[in-house]
């Protein structure tokens, strides 16, 4: 997956390839989180701009007939139609994904291709569609091999009317989902204000409810709609979506994710990172139960700033997480101890391992260095397999440098659109990445290195 965009915040323009692990670097203000956020809004709403035009004369048919058989392969070698027709609509909307005004954002532009040479399409599909008075009405199948619908009518025997748009729609949406569910990934966003929406949970619900108290006693004449884009409008969609993650966290605590199921270790390994467990009761009561203290329950106020910044990956990792899932963190290292970034690199890898990616963004040299290691243990050498033992180090933990895209948001010589030459603009480089010396970051390396100059100069400057 490739994505370019233009005029977003700082970023004049750029374009970056999503591979299982995807980190961008940079300084404060490059444009890392713009990146990051418009990719998130376009994966979390895409099914919203996506449009599948389904013909008049199939309709037609399946009304004269009971059922008729839709080619989705035409729509397979439209694909880079479609999709550029979505982040179209998607680039005239995007000021809604920042929460930003209308006008910052005139100019901006998001593109997004997919590799039709590798486009996976959904094997078997089923689906019924129901009237408001749960009748089933329509039926859509797809059966293993096929590149055909088969889809019928359920209420053509009853002569029952259905409006030709709500067929077209239920088609669509099979459609739609055949071809690009597996192929744009299901998101899942940690941003950098996570520690906020846990700390203030109860404030939050509070503010809900008054907001919902106040849209029911709205007299008639008033716009919900309205009042209801008031409460919500100064939320960046990815901070949205983590107040509301923790606000229901009573109802995803009953869940159990695929890593629940198969992979218990990974969780093992994350409750020793935070020390401990999170806990949510039927009063919807948030705790932290350290490991060296059953007895004791901490809120999230009495808890330390890493249990809160880790609260939403340890419940996504536990309850909500799917294989295929994109896991987009912002500056997972906030709050933690090196040492603890360092593990958290190395969880990163696991999940990668096991058929989640990852997207992150960063200023920590730890988690990037680490990164290098787990590159650089990964050859069949045996001192390497000796120290990797030596240190800890799991194979399911190391990393191969081709799943992995590094950039870095800073000021570069680039052949802007519509220009001839180039020039020098925010942007996103590319950083090299090799399996023998890992991960290019000259983003961190230059700052080390103006560091151990000064220190140099202090210690032996005077001789």
């Amino acid at each position: 997956m490739e994505i370019k965009v233009k005029n977003l915040g700082v970023l004049k323009q750029a374009e970056f390839t999503l591979g299982d692990l995807t980190i961008i670097c940079g300084g404060n203000n490059s444009g890392k989180t713009y990146a990051t956020y418009a990719l998130f809004g376009f994966l979390d709403n895409w099914d919203s701009f996506v449009s599948i035009e389904i013909s008049s004369a199939s309709i037609e048919q399946l009304l004269a007939k009971g059922v008729v058989k839709v080619d989705f392969q035409q729509y397979v070698k439209n694909i880079d139609m479609i999709i550029a027709d979505a982040c179209s609509k998607y680039s005239q909307k995007i000021d809604e994904v920042f929460a930003a005004p209308e006008e910052r954002f005139n100019e901006t532009e998001f593109h997004m291709s997919l590799d039709t040479r590798n486009i996976r399409l959904t094997e078997q599909f089923e689906s019924t569609a129901s009237s408001a008075t749960n009748k089933e009405f329509l039926s859509i199948v797809k059966n293993v091999g096929s590149s055909e619908l088969i889809i019928t009518l359920l209420a053509f025997q009853d002569n029952i009317e259905i409006p030709t748009h709500i067929i077209a729609h239920f088609i669509s949406e099979a459609i739609k989902n055949i071809i690009f569910q597996r192929n744009l990934p299901r998101p899942f966003i940690v941003s950098a204000e996570r520690t906020g929406a846990v700390t203030f949970r109860k404030e939050l619900n509070f503010s809900r409810n008054r907001l919902l108290e106040r849209m029911t006693q709205a007299h008639s004449d008033m716009d919900r709609i309205q009042i209801l884009f008031k409460g919500y409008k100064d939320y960046p969609l990815p901070v949205k979506k983590n107040v509301d993650f923790t606000r229901n966290l009573e109802s995803i605590f009953k869940k159990n994710s695929f890593i629940t199921e198969h992979h218990p270790d990974i969780l093992t390994d994350f409750a020793d990172i935070i020390g401990g467990e999170y806990m949510v009761n039927r009063e919807d009561e948030l705790y932290y139960i350290p490991k060296q203290g059953k007895r004791i329950k901490l809120s999230m106020d009495s808890s330390s700033s890493a249990v809160r910044s880790l609260l939403d990956i340890g419940f996504y990792l536990r309850h909500e997480a799917q294989k295929g899932d994109l896991l987009m963190v912002d500056e997972p290292e906030l709050n933690l101890h090196p040492e603890n970034q360092r593990r958290i690199a190395r969880l990163f890898a696991r999940l990668i391992n096991i058929g989640i990616k990852v997207f992150i963004t960063t200023h920590s040299d730890y988690i990037v260095k680490e990164l290098n290691t787990l590159i650089m243990l990964n050859h069949d050498r045996p001192h390497l397999k000796q120290l990797a033992e030596d240190e800890g180090y799991l194979p399911a933990e190391l990393l191969s440098a081709d799943r992995i895209k590094v950039y870095i948001a800073e000021e570069a010589l680039v052949k802007v659109d519509g220009k001839t030459r180039k020039v020098k603009v925010p942007t996103l480089t590319e950083a090299k990445i090799d399996s023998e010396r890992g991960i290019e970051a000259r983003s961190f390396d230059k700052t080390i290195d103006d560091m151990n100059r000064i220190q140099d100069a202090i210690v032996w400057g005077g001789e």
